[in-house]
């Protein structure tokens, strides 16, 4: 498929997630794909849908298509974003949002409350399905797949130095990794071994990101003994993060090295079963 027959990203979307589930403990979500906003919202956001994409995770969903659980949501991260707090999920100020005026005007406050309770709803369905995943399979691992912007300076200037920007940055911080440091090495040494167009993939932990987000958090809090979040941030070297356009032989290389991951997974949580995962 060529960049210029890449489906539109519809602006609004009455959808607000989609589920997929199968007979696997391996789950990817995709929780800032969306770019749909409500009518109420879009009438009053003072942003392009430019400047929302740039700030989007476009494509992830396109990453995660081949692993055998998935969550991918529909609405953009500036209606709600179910990666922050509840009382964080809806960008008030320009400080939650790098800056940006997101809004032409204050938000009512019943236009606020409608986005935070998508937050619950979110993220009672997500308890739901992962203690679904507990009871069938004793535990399970959630590849929680972002990406980041590394040319921020607009798309002349020069990118984020690669010291300080690796290809695929992995997020532990809410892990217990005596528990679940085995899965993660796994992961790691996996992704590390990709070619991309010949070149191997930059693969380290805690560099650009922590994995500091709210999803992983309450995976973590929420299921102690069974559940391993992994926050997993794919630089944009799949795309041009300022046009928007995608370079889909880099894309499908990336998807097809994160579906490979499963079974690297599905034996490293065995493992750990095996050998009373840390304890």
């Amino acid at each position: 498929m060529r960049a210029d027959n890449w489906p539109d990203r519809p602006t609004t979307s009455p959808a607000l997630w989609s589920v997929h589930r199968s007979a696997s403990a391996i789950l990817g979500t995709a929780i800032h794909d969306g770019h749909g906003m409500r009518p109420d919202t879009l009438a009053l956001t003072a942003l392009s849908d430019e400047q929302r994409l740039r700030e989007e995770d476009p494509f992830t969903e396109y990453l995660i298509r081949d692993l055998p659980n998935r969550i991918v949501v529909h609405r953009s991260r500036f209606e709600v974003d179910l990666n922050r707090g509840r009382d964080q999920s809806v960008y008030l100020t320009p400080e939650q949002c790098w800056g940006l005026t997101a809004w032409r005007e204050q938000l009512p406050d019943d236009v606020v409350e409608t986005s935070r309770s998508q937050h619950d709803d979110y993220y009672e369905m997500l308890a739901t399905t992962l203690r679904q995943m507990e009871q069938r399979h004793g535990a399970f691992v959630v590849l929680d797949v972002h990406s980041y912007n590394h040319r921020r300076h607009g798309p002349d200037a020069l990118p984020t130095p690669q010291d300080e920007a690796p290809d695929i940055n992995i997020g532990t911080y809410s892990m217990d990794e005596g528990r679940w440091g085995h899965v993660v090495d796994a992961l790691m040494e996996h992704l590390a071994r990709g070619l991309i167009d010949g070149r191997r993939l930059d693969v380290r932990k805690n560099v650009a990101f922590k994995g500091m987000g709210e999803q992983t958090r309450f995976i973590h809090h929420a299921f102690p003994q069974s559940g391993c979040a992994i926050a997993i941030e794919f630089k944009k070297i799949f795309m041009d993060e300022w046009t928007g356009r995608p370079n889909l032989n880099v894309l499908a290389q990336l998807r097809s090295l994160l579906a490979d991951a499963t079974p690297v997974i599905e034996k490293a949580l065995e493992t750990g079963k095996t050998a009373g995962e840390g304890r």
